[in-house]
């Protein structure tokens, strides 16, 4: 199972403004209808997993929030745990980090990763434009990385955080969002006032939203419809965009892409994704930009758009789980591995990602 851009047949197309199914309709009369997303889960003791979470409120003054979620096997405060700070996906304008989908896979990362993840609740498109999402996701990553001070509200961050290990992440517009963060920390919007208690060590962009005015690969035989969606979506979130080669959303035609805040990078991908080529372009781009890190890739054969939230995880759901293990504590991408020094994207047994 995967997430499909096709849009959706309506039942009553006179009535809507804007078709942006199978994410939202913007009705005339001004409603909104999200068609995925709405199904929430509260907080909970998963009982596959033993993975313990909880919600916490960041701002009362925009009601920015996260859910934290934390491996119930730690016992320890002396053994600190990574911080992966996640945004969701949705195109900007669907889902919350309380959305049932998310749940199980954030669930498994935590307790595979071993890992502390800070999954945030940016606020959506089009009741928020932008900058919201991104001004809200670093809202929360100042908020969690105060903690590293162990003086924070919240007592699982004090007590079992390393935020020397600080990780961001996220599946389409969150993979969209992580990169811009990185940014801010690598053009200097960064978090000195933490000293070296606080370090982006990588990044973790799974189907990342990019796009582009010139289409690539396997985009320019795609169906139109499809495209449209990816170009609309982010039309209603920004609106004030003059162009599809913004930085913001093709990062390719950044100048300062050689700046990324981070040490190390890993794109994952999908054949089946529309989006597959932007991230695989974007694995090229950065590795040719003159930034100082390591960029690994991985492609899942046969697999659709956001795959991995869809359980029972299939085999290449759980090859995603065990490289971004990998990638969190250290260890090398085992059969993964694209090398750095070439930019034909080509994986090591010759297939073309």
């Amino acid at each position: 199972m995967a997430f499909s851009f096709a849009p959706l047949p309506l039942s009553h197309p006179e009535e809507i403004h804007h078709d942006l199914s199978p994410f939202i309709l913007i009705h005339k009369n001004g409603r909104i209808e999200r068609l995925v997303g709405e199904e929430t889960t509260p907080p909970s003791t998963d009982h596959t997993t033993g993975v313990l979470s909880k919600d916490v409120q960041i701002s009362p003054e925009t009601g920015l929030s996260a859910r934290i979620y934390l491996p119930g096997a730690i016992t320890s405060q002396e053994h600190k745990l990574p911080v992966l700070i996640y945004f969701h996906g949705g195109g900007f304008v669907v889902g919350t980090a309380f959305s049932a989908m998310f749940q199980p896979f954030l669930n498994r990362l935590a307790l595979e990763a071993q890992t502390i993840i800070v999954s945030v609740d940016y606020r959506s498109a089009p009741e928020h434009l932008y900058p919201t999402q991104y001004d809200d996701s670093w809202e929360a990553i100042k908020w969690a990385a105060f903690h590293a001070t162990t003086n924070g509200m919240e007592s699982w961050l004090n007590d079992y955080a390393d935020f020397e290990r600080l990780f961001f992440g996220g599946e389409s517009a969150g993979g969209n969002i992580a990169h811009q963060m990185g940014m801010r920390i690598g053009l200097g919007k960064d978090l000195d006032a933490f000293g070296d208690r606080v370090k982006l060590s990588g990044i973790i962009l799974i189907h990342p939203y990019f796009w582009g005015e010139t289409l690539i690969g396997g985009e320019v035989n795609a169906d139109v419809k499809e495209r449209n969606i990816l170009e609309k979506l982010w039309r209603v979130m920004n609106p004030s965009f003059s162009s599809l080669d913004d930085p913001l959303i093709n990062p390719s035609k950044d100048p300062t892409l050689w700046m990324l805040g981070c040490e190390k990078v890993l794109v994952s991908v999908a054949e089946k994704d529309l989006l597959r080529d932007r991230g695989r372009y974007y694995y090229e781009v950065l590795g040719k930009s003159g930034w100082n890190g390591r960029v690994d890739i991985i492609k899942a054969k046969g697999e659709g758009h956001a795959f991995h939230l869809f359980p029972p995880f299939r085999e290449n759901a759980t090859t995603l789980f065990k490289s971004m293990c990998s990638f969190i504590n250290g260890d090398e991408l085992s059969g993964y591995t694209i090398k750095v020094y070439t930019f034909s994207c080509l994986i090591e047994n010759n297939e073309k990602v």
